[in-house]
């Protein structure tokens, strides 16, 4: 089964000064957002960071979490998982509770973390066809 999370949460202060500019057109998303499993990662999850899912132990439920990084670029896929969306706002690891984003246009030059390569870029668009990556 998936990460469980307290929904009754004590109120803090997070710096979300990109998350209008990343998120360029909320067109649609995962509804109710899910609960993420934030295991080694550390600090604020930003708005605009891919989010990945893959299946449980059980073959009916999933697990997301927020795409690995390295450095200021992401890391590879994990194995066995797939592209399901962008958050759509900076959230504390203490609560992680997120709405994703799977439809809408995103700046990619804001986003907290860049594309490895080309071929990651493809990647995503590929599995996320109604997300339009773009910048001024």
């Amino acid at each position: 089964m998936g990460k469980l999370a307290n929904l009754v949460n004590d109120p803090e202060t997070i710096l979300a000064a990109n998350d209008s500019v990343v998120i360029r057109q909320y067109n649609g998303g995962i509804t109710g957002g899910r609960t993420n499993d934030l295991d080694g990662f550390d600090g604020p999850v930003k708005g605009g960071h891919l989010v990945v899912r893959t299946k449980d132990e059980d073959g009916v439920n999933y697990t997301y979490k927020p795409m690995p990084v390295d450095g200021d670029k992401y890391a590879d896929l994990p194995a066995n998982h797939e592209y399901v969306g962008v958050t759509v706002a900076t959230k504390s690891t203490d609560y992680p509770l997120f709405g994703i984003m799977d439809d809408g246009r995103v700046n990619d030059v804001a986003m907290p973390y860049q594309f490895k390569d080309e071929a990651q870029r493809a990647a995503v668009k590929a599995a996320l066809p109604n997300l339009i990556f773009e910048h001024d």
